[in-house]
């Protein structure tokens, strides 16, 4: 059985940086043992890196989201804590511009990936990345499951969260953990 974890946004900016909150720090361990525990049983992990300019606060996203965050090529970029400690080698990187990834790196993904049966997401913010990220590899991966672990998700807004998990499973994602 061939198994994809993602992991969306666990970035310095988004748990003790400029947009960072209290309960990202709390996933630390539970996403860096599941990273682990999907190495150590072959499958692969990717981890998305939201990514922006300097012009950040210009862009439709930052005219909405004014708080200037994970700029490329700056502390905030990169990945939080324990996960800045993984080997490059075992964990595919995908930077991005937007909520979700783009079209184009998906067709990249499903190409070098191939068919996957189960697909797992954790990360930040729920409302906003991990939803988008997941409703794009739902509309690539049609008979693949795909799992929300809502216990290695948060956002800085619990309402919006939850609200998040709610159309989650109401679009047939398998949201665990709850």
């Amino acid at each position: 059985m061939k198994k994809l974890l993602i992991v969306v946004d666990y970035q310095k900016d988004f748990v003790d940086g400029s947009a960072g909150f209290l309960k990202a720090k709390k996933l630390e361990d539970g996403i860096f043992e599941k990273i682990n525990k999907y190495l150590k049983e072959g499958q692969k992990v990717l981890c998305t890196l939201d990514t922006h300019g300097e012009e950040y606060l210009e862009t439709r996203e930052g005219k909405k989201f004014n708080i200037v965050h994970c700029i490329k090529n700056t502390e905030g970029h990169k990945l939080y804590g324990k996960l800045s400690t993984l080997k490059k080698e075992d964990i595919f990187f995908l930077e991005k511009k937007a909520f979700g990834i783009s079209p184009e790196s998906l067709c990249e993904i499903k190409k070098d990936f191939g068919n996957i049966d189960v697909i797992e997401i954790v990360g930040i913010v729920t409302n906003m990345c991990v939803i988008s990220n997941a409703i794009m590899f739902q509309n690539a991966y049609v008979n693949s499951e795909i799992i929300i672990d809502a216990s290695l998700c948060a956002s800085f807004d619990e309402e919006m969260h939850n609200k998040a998990l709610d159309i989650l499973e109401g679009i047939h994602f398998n949201v665990i953990n709850r």
